[in-house]
């Protein structure tokens, strides 16, 4: 793992399950990763992965109950976030660590207008006046690119477009120049137009204000384009993680390759089809005690079955500083196995 003087926010062993009347879902499986400052770490899988729960359980934004965080930590600059008060933790949320929401129109609240929306945080964690805050307010929404901001302040959400709610939702997010902003799939619901515009501009927001980001996607072509580091998520755990570039040019896992094989392409055939990963996310109502892709993957053999593989670097790195895989494909029987 890495290094805390070179990380602002370092998870061990995550591990959350939410309670249902059928039993127990397991929904974090000891995931462990680190973010460095200034970088943006891009999160991949399928819905179900556990990307956003992931995430959310570090601010424990989950209802709790069903939820239940079962273990590790979450270390921002060497403070554990899971045992703060919930006090202190809403110190941090919003200051800290900015948090980015899926959809605006349900984030956003339609009573309120979007001044107060962004003022809030504002009077709340930087003990701004009223004046102070609209001041910084209309800066904001300056920042993200909102025309006539001003005036704008004083709508509602319903008078915005998607695009511009969702700038609006990262202008919230960085109110308090947080250290840590999280973007959880913020441009899935958006034309691919408006979704550039985003991306450009959290890549310009990035450069200016120098924080790290983690982007929650399911769009493989979306974080080739703006990630440092990507981490690939399958089964509540994390199979594959490695430099951006590595990764797409050196995939190792069976399910991070079925990821890439499923990107549409210009080159090629024009017959050829797009590849799909056949089989179904697995149900996470135990703990985990063998791989959870083995259902799905090409190279499965005996050892699957009787373990789940823990994270290996291959690149001798220490596991989480450079490239590293959850498989037992790698492992000398795996790889004979394979290629028998």
């Amino acid at each position: 793992m890495a290094d805390l003087a070179a990380s602002v926010l370092e998870v061990r062993g995550l591990r959350t399950v939410f309670r249902t009347r059928g039993g127990e879902i397991h929904a974090v499986n000891d995931v462990s990763f680190h973010l460095r400052r200034g970088e943006l770490l891009g999160v991949v899988g399928e819905s179900g992965s556990g990307k956003s729960v992931t995430m959310m359980s570090l601010l424990r934004l989950l209802p709790m109950p069903p939820a239940e965080i079962r273990g590790g930590q979450a270390l921002l600059d060497g403070r554990d976030l899971l045992s703060m008060s919930d006090e202190d933790l809403r110190s941090v949320r919003g200051a800290r660590v900015g948090f980015v929401f899926q959809d605006p129109m349900t984030s956003l609240n339609p009573v309120f207008t979007l001044g107060n929306q962004i003022m809030e945080p504002l009077i709340k964690h930087l003990r701004m006046s009223k004046a102070q805050a609209e001041t910084r307010a209309v800066e904001l929404l300056e920042l993200v690119g909102i025309p006539d901001a001003r005036s704008r302040l004083y709508q509602y959400p319903h008078q915005f477009s998607g695009g511009m709610r969702q700038r609006v939702m990262i202008a919230i997010a960085l109110a308090c120049d947080p250290d840590v902003l999280i973007a959880d799939e913020p441009t899935t619901a958006l034309d691919v137009t408006i979704q550039a515009q985003i991306l450009e501009l959290v890549q310009e927001l990035r450069q200016k204000l120098g924080m790290a980001i983690i982007w929650i996607t399911h769009d493989l072509g979306v974080i080739a384009g703006i990630a440092d580091r990507v981490m690939v998520m399958y089964g509540g755990q994390v199979v594959e993680q490695a430099p951006v570039r590595e990764l797409f040019a050196n995939p190792q896992h069976p399910y991070t390759r079925a990821l890439l094989q499923t990107i549409p392409r210009i080159s090629g055939p024009r017959e050829a089809r797009l590849k799909v990963i056949e089989g179904q996310p697995p149900i996470l109502n135990a703990p985990l005690t063998a791989c959870p892709f083995r259902a799905r993957c090409e190279f499965r053999h005996d050892a699957c079955d009787a373990a789940n593989p823990p994270r290996r670097a291959i690149d001798g790195l220490p596991v989480g500083q450079g490239h590293d895989v959850a498989c037992h494909w790698h492992a000398p029987a795996g790889r004979e196995a394979a290629h028998a």
